[in-house]
C-alpha cells in the first residue's frame, strides 16, 4: 500500500497522544469517556483504512470486542487484494493497528469480509468515481456511468453530487439524480447508504457525495429486510362461493303457484 513507512507515519505521528487500549483498561473510566474513546478509535481506524485500502474497494469497518481479543472486520469488494499474497498485507495492517493503539501482543485480529452487493455500497462507488476522475474522465460522463451501474444492479434510486473547479476557474456544483430517494425519517437509517470523498485534482480539490437508496429484500442480503412504512400491499380478492342451499325448495313453490 504505497509504502509501509507512509502508513506508519499516518498512524503513529499524530498531534494528540491517544492510547485506546490503555483507556479501555482503566478501572474507573466514566461512560462518557468510554464512548468518546470508542468514537475516536473508530474514526481514526476508518480514516486509516479508507486511505490505505481505497483502491481495493474499501466499504467500511466493524469492531467487535470480546473478552479474549478485539476483532476488526474490514468490508471490501476485493478481499484478495486486502489479504495480500499469503496473507502478508493483512498481517502488516494488524501490526500497524496493534502498534498505533497499544494493543498487547496477539490481542487484536483483522479479518476481510467481501461485500456482496457492490452497487449498493456508496463507499465503493465513491472510490470508483474518484479513480475515474483521477484517470482523466470527464466529470459528467463519470457520474452518469456510476449512476447507470447502480440503477442496473437493482437500486431504488441514487444521487451523485460533485463540486469544485470542474473545468473553468470558477467552482460549481453538479447534481445527478435517478429513481426514488428518501431523505428523512427512520427508513433513511436502513435504506440510504451515503459516502463522501475528496479528489485532489490538478486545478484544486473536488468533493464527491454519493447517496444510494437500496431496494427492499425480505432476506436482508441485497437490501434492508424492513419494509417501507408506506408500502401498501394489495392482496388478490378471494373467490366468493355462492351458497346453493335451498334452491330446489323455491322451484317447487314456484311450480305450485
Amino acid at each position: 500500500f504505497g509504502s509501509r513507512k507512509q502508513a506508519e507515519r499516518l498512524l503513529l505521528h499524530r498531534d494528540w497522544s491517544f492510547n485506546h487500549h490503555n483507556i479501555m483498561n482503566q478501572a474507573a473510566i466514566s461512560k462518557k469517556r468510554k464512548f468518546v474513546a470508542d468514537g475516536v478509535f473508530n474514526a481514526e481506524l476508518n480514516e486509516f483504512l479508507a486511505r490505505t485500502l481505497g483502491e481495493d474497494g474499501y466499504a467500511g469497518v466493524e469492531v467487535r470486542v470480546t473478552p479474549i481479543r478485539t476483532e476488526i472486520i474490514i468490508r471490501a469488494t476485493r478481499t484478495r487484494e486486502v489479504l495480500g499474497e499469503k496473507g502478508r498485507r493483512i498481517r502488516e495492517l494488524t501490526a500497524l493497528v496493534q502498534k498505533r493503539f497499544g494493543f498487547p501482543e496477539n490481542s487484536v485480529e483483522l479479518f476481510a469480509e467481501r461485500v456482496e452487493n457492490r452497487a449498493g455500497c456508496a463507499m465503493a462507488q465513491c472510490e470508483s468515481l474518484r479513480f475515474k476522475l483521477l484517470g482523466g474522465l470527464a466529470a459528467r460522463r463519470a457520474c452518469y456511468g456510476v449512476i447507470r451501474f447502480i440503477m442496473e444492479n437493482g437500486a431504488k434510486g441514487c444521487e451523485v453530487i460533485i463540486s469544485g473547479k470542474l473545468r473553468a476557474q470558477r467552482a460549481k456544483a453538479m447534481k445527478f439524480k435517478d429513481g426514488y430517494l428518501i431523505s428523512t425519517g427512520e427508513p433513511k437509517k436502513h435504506y440510504i447508504s451515503e459516502a463522501v470523498r475528496h479528489v485532489a485534482m490538478r486545478q484544486g480539490m473536488l468533493g464527491i457525495k454519493v447517496k444510494i437508496m437500496m431496494s427492499h429484500d425480505p432476506e436482508g442480503k441485497m437490501g434492508p429486510a424492513m419494509p417501507m412504512p408506506d408500502a401498501v400491499v394489495i392482496h388478490e380478492p378471494k373467490e366468493e362461493v355462492v351458497p346453493m342451499m335451498g334452491a330446489p325448495q323455491y322451484e317447487e313453490e314456484a311450480q305450485e303457484n
